[in-house]
């Protein structure tokens, strides 16, 4: 395994993101386009378990996909999912040799120059921002898993690649899948052509019970009895690490929050929020809350209430509501319906929108017209981390502010195997906006 820092100038990349947006360069790679019959060659980056299911929806969406090349930061991680891989799809569609296999730093530059038409994101999220600016200066097609940064320095970064990205017509799609999935379709739909009337509310929920205890558990234990590092134990316990992850606001309550900026046509202007740990106070749980609560406002003055936990014998709640002048529209995984003056039911289910979520980005290509979901999902993502902030300080976040005035940037201090500081816990009213 490649341990060298040859892979990440992070801070040095940022401060030059704009910069190449503006066309300071464009990379004249081949590019998949419209009415090739050749196989859809996909490389994928970040081995996990999303990472792998990634790879199967994309060959599910469509059987001209072949899997052609694979890189993670650990080889075993790689090794599990080239053969679960191996196992649930067909021959045709897997072409990974060993040669095609790469570990380390750097492998996802090896991935990505490999001769591959799109490449899959799915490395923790921390690494999203300079995985995705390779594949755009590599001139690969994305899919890329939400979140899409932890901080407004990764955001920006985002913002920078998808424009270079539509200069140069290549597709990004995220895995907000829910933009893909046939009721919410429908229901946004209605709510923009104003069958609820005029927005003034909203909610937004993920409640769930506990979540990955046994893989923290195991991650602990893991950390003495093969005497892994700080910066290895931390990234494989990337869900508990707030640079990495982002904390669960951002990592997994950004679907929500991603439907009501659709809902709204738009981002909040400013929010404020609570949160910390009531339930997941060991060590082993690193340094993200297990519990948030933000209100956000929106250009027109309508309210979202947001809340989203991760706590052992509690009511599961994933849904958001919105509410209208002229009735209400409600929305979860599996229906949709309006209620009020022009109301609407989900006649079918939707197809599923893991594996649809590829197939419209696939269809757009080869259209000739690629999808960019790049410019939305940073502006959701960063509308997490605006509450992620509000709670973790105890202080009201503008959005204006947050974009262009935080310099908050959760890049570690190295890429070493070797020790880190201490993962601190940020406390309302002492942890200062940056």
């Amino acid at each position: 395994m490649n341990t060298e820092n040859s892979g990440y100038s992070r801070r040095d990349f940022i401060r030059t993101a704009s910069v190449v947006a503006m066309g300071s360069y464009l990379y004249g790679g081949d590019v998949l386009h419209a009415g090739e019959k050749d196989p859809i060659r996909v490389g994928l980056i970040g081995c996990g378990g999303r990472g792998t299911g990634a790879a199967v929806d994309c060959v599910t969406a469509s059987s001209d996909v072949v899997i052609t090349a694979m890189g993670d930061l650990f080889s075993d991680c790689l090794d599990a999912s080239l053969k679960s891989l191996k196992e649930r799809l067909p021959a045709r569609n897997m072409a990974v040799t060993a040669e095609r296999c790469f570990t380390g730093w750097d492998a996802y530059k090896n991935v990505m120059a490999c001769d591959i038409d799109l490449v899959i994101l799915a490395a923790p999220p921390f690494f999203r921002p300079q995985h995705l600016a390779e594949a755009v200066r590599a001139g690969r097609h994305v899919f890329m898993e939400k979140p899409v940064a932890v901080d407004p320095a990764g955001v920006r970064s985002v913002i920078a690649s998808a424009a270079l990205a539509k200069q140069k017509s290549l597709g990004i799609v995220a895995g907000t899948q829910r933009r893909h999935q046939t009721h919410y379709v429908e229901v946004m739909k209605r709510i923009h052509r104003g069958d609820i009337g005029e927005i003034v509310a909203g909610q937004c929920y993920w409640d769930m019970g506990e979540l990955w205890l046994d893989r923290a558990a195991q991650n602990w234990a893991n950390r003495s009895a093969k005497n892994w590092s700080d910066m290895e134990w931390q990234i494989r316990n990337w869900l508990f690490t707030v640079w990495c992850s982002g904390d669960h606001i951002v990592e997994q309550h950004v679907h929500n929050l991603d439907v009501m900026n659709w809902a709204m046509g738009s981002h909040p202007v400013k929010c404020v929020g609570v949160g910390g740990r009531a339930a997941r106070t060991d060590r082993i749980f690193g340094n993200v809350f297990d519990h948030f609560a933000v209100e956000y406002e929106y250009p027109n003055g309508a309210r979202v209430s947001s809340m989203c936990r991760q706590t052992a014998g509690v009511m599961g709640n994933v849904c958001e509501r919105v509410i209208g002048t002229k009735g209400h529209a409600y929305t979860d995984s599996a229906d949709g319906y309006i209620k009020g003056t022009t109301p609407y039911s989900t006649a079918t289910p939707s197809p599923n929108p893991y594996v649809q979520e590829h197939a419209d980005l696939i269809a757009s290509i080869k259209a000739g017209a690629p999808l960019n979901e790049g410019h939305q999902v940073a502006e959701s993502t960063l509308t997490a981390i605006m509450g992620r902030m509000s709670a973790y300080t105890g202080q009201p976040v503008s959005w204006e502010w947050l974009l262009k005035g935080s310099q908050l940037d959760l890049t570690p201090p190295h890429f070493d195997w070797k020790e880190l500081p201490a993962l601190e816990v940020a406390v309302p009213g002492v942890t200062k906006r940056v």
